[in-house]
């Protein structure tokens, strides 16, 4: 191939013709200033929701977070942007709003208008230029514009077309008081768009779970030298904070021992003396998108005793047989049928129930007692993600039979169809069993029929344990799935806290 060069001439100039030959070997590099190539597909997500919503006309309005005060004091209250502005604007930035007009397919994102003293104290809001730059939209105007571009959409609109927001009081003030407002169908629609995840937002949380991931093995590197669950809690921030996740997922839980049994424990300030084990449920958050990780792990590298190790071996194996069992198709609720199914053979081997034979176990409820959450949920924008219908829904009629006995009615959440959700390619699931001894809970349990089938004298033995719980976030793939989370555990995690790994 013979091309032209308009190299000025020099030592090291190729001259007016050169010959590159198909053989010879040279890199190419492109240099892209200005813009991004990576911004947040708000876009593609845009049309999504508008495929979702099933219309040819209308306009999405959404306002995302304003920056808010606490009660009765001039400091603004830490920021978190709404999950659904989020999605179809990918921008964490307050004061913000958008439109997305579905005839024109058409996104505009409206910033805060310039304000000169707000510059001088706290830096310059986002700048129109610097938004049209980092963002995946079509538009951007200053908030001032928005009331004269909705009363211009209004005055031109479609027949029949309607203003679909998710909140009937995000809608701005001034505008006629006979909207053709649609308040029901943007949020399901929205819900429904966010069951399955594209790549950029698999990507975002594949790295919340890597810096969960460094977390996690952080503290299991430190633990023997802690002596109050404070210090789990402080390490697992600094190292969060430190590779560039400011923010958590959900609050903190850094339970030892008894702690343990109580499923959302935040106090995190108690002793570490003389507790068995520690329960960390701890997963950084990401450009927005969460990670949902739980390790449990002894105080040293050894298990203290046989009963902390054969509890953890036993929701080890709920956890693992779970997962193997994911791939496209897959009905959610079946695996959590399968985690109770496993649990009531392991408790049984160790005493804990007993009198009867699995099936008559089983159908009795009792192992509600020592599992009583679902075995996971969506992660994504939400640690608890929203979908279509939840992984767990159950169906009020022909389910009952089936999943009753071992499945809460909170956790079953509407809606429910005909059947429960199948997984997708693309959905990201948590696979969370857990095992607890909750003195509540077994008091509670004494008093109803399936008591005969639990030996008590024996369930207090596992008391000071707590109870243990082991959580991954679960990429549903073409083939089976993808484990995104890298933090420890097993024997693995063992051979961290001795330092042998």
């Amino acid at each position: 191939m013979r091309a032209k060069s308009h190299t000025p001439g020099g030592a090291n100039s190729l001259g007016p013709d050169v010959i590159i030959n198909s053989v010879d070997s040279y890199r190419i590099r492109i240099a892209v200033s200005g813009t991004s190539l990576d911004k947040y597909p708000a876009k593609q997500h845009a049309r999504k929701v508008a495929r979702k919503l099933g219309v040819s006309h209308g306009l999405i309005f959404l306002a995302g977070q304003p920056t808010v005060n606490w009660r009765d004091s001039d400091q603004s209250r830490p920021f978190r942007q709404r999950r659904y502005f989020y999605y179809l604007s990918g921008v964490d930035e307050p004061d913000c709003s958008l439109t997305y007009d579905v005839a024109l397919d058409i996104l505009t994102l409206y910033v805060p208008d310039f304000d000169l003293h707000r510059a001088i104290w706290m830096g310059p809001t986002l700048s129109r230029k610097d938004a049209q730059d980092r963002y995946n939209v079509d538009r951007v105007l200053y908030q001032s514009s928005l009331k004269p571009e909705l009363e211009s959409w209004l005055s031109q609109r479609v027949q029949n077309s309607a203003l679909y927001v998710v909140h009937k009081s995000e809608i701005p003030e001034g505008l006629p008081t006979e909207l053709p407002l649609d308040t029901k169908q943007l949020m399901p629609a929205m819900n429904a768009a966010r069951g399955v995840k594209d790549e950029y937002e698999i990507r975002m949380i594949r790295q919340a779970n890597k810096v969960s991931g460094l977390a996690h093995r952080r503290i299991l590197e430190s633990i023997q030298k802690m002596t109050n669950e404070s210090e789990i809690e402080g390490l697992f921030l600094e190292t969060c904070i430190s590779h560039g996740a400011r923010n958590q997922a959900y609050q903190i839980i850094a339970a030892s021992g008894p702690n343990a049994a109580v499923l959302h424990y935040d106090r995190n300030n108690e002793s570490l003396y003389k507790k068995p084990l520690v329960c960390l449920d701890a997963g950084a958050e990401w450009s927005c998108y969460a990670s949902d990780v739980t390790r449990t792990f002894p105080l040293s590298g050894e298990w203290p005793n046989s009963y902390v190790r054969d509890i953890y071996r036993l929701v080890e194996r709920m956890q693992e047989e779970c997962i193997k069992q994911i791939r496209r198709g897959t009905r959610f609720l079946s695996l959590h049928d399968l985690a109770h199914d496993i649990a009531i053979d392991g408790l049984l081997t160790l005493g804990v129930l007993k009198g009867g034979k699995h099936s008559e176990i089983r159908a009795s409820g009792a192992s509600k007692v020592f599992f009583p959450h679902g075995l996971g949920h969506h992660v994504g924008l939400e640690v608890h993600d929203v979908s279509e219908s939840s992984i767990m829904a159950m169906h009020p009629d022909f389910d009952q039979e089936q999943y009753g006995p071992v499945l809460n009615a909170t956790a079953s959440l509407s809606p429910c169809t005909v059947s429960a959700p199948l997984l997708e390619e693309g959905m990201v699931v948590t696979v969370e069993p857990g095992l607890y001894f909750s003195p509540l809970a077994l008091a509670n349990a004494r008093k109803q029929p399936f008591a005969k089938y639990i030996d008590f004298d024996v369930a207090e033995k596992y008391v000071p344990i707590g109870g243990v719980r082991i959580e991954d976030d679960i990429l549903v793939t073409t083939n089976g799935y993808e484990n995104l989370t890298t933090a420890p555990k097993g024997e693995e995690m063992l051979a961290v806290i001795r330092g042998s790994a």
